[in-house]
């Protein structure tokens, strides 16, 4: 492939992925917002999350799947109040990846 697409793809791809980030830093700010409207933007990350996680803990392999060897299910269960009373990302990927490990290790489940 040539060199020069290679770069401009690059650059391409920085710009799409900054502006996103930019233009609403460059519309609101000085501005403030109404409080059901921030209260609103609060929700929008979870609910991102959520839409991202869910069907691939509970549809793994395109059917529904609660069962006992589904470990990433079982691992999310107990990753959520970790990360609900820790705040803490770090912590939560952390024991994620400890009980997945350790799963796996034990032999347990389908985990993917």
């Amino acid at each position: 492939m040539d060199q020069g697409l290679i770069l401009l793809t690059m650059v391409g791809m920085a710009v799409v992925t900054y502006l996103p980030r930019l233009l609403p830093i460059l519309f609101l700010s000085g501005r403030t917002l109404r409080p059901l409207l921030v209260a609103w933007l609060r929700l929008v990350p979870p609910a991102v999350l959520a839409a991202m996680l869910v069907p691939p803990l509970l549809i793994p392999e395109k059917r529904l799947d609660l069962g006992f060897d589904n470990i990433f299910f079982w691992t999310a269960l107990v990753a959520f109040p970790v990360a609900w009373k820790s705040k803490s990302l770090f912590a939560t990927v952390i024991i994620g990846m400890g009980l997945v490990a350790l799963a796996r290790y034990l032999g347990l489940g389908h985990g993917g």
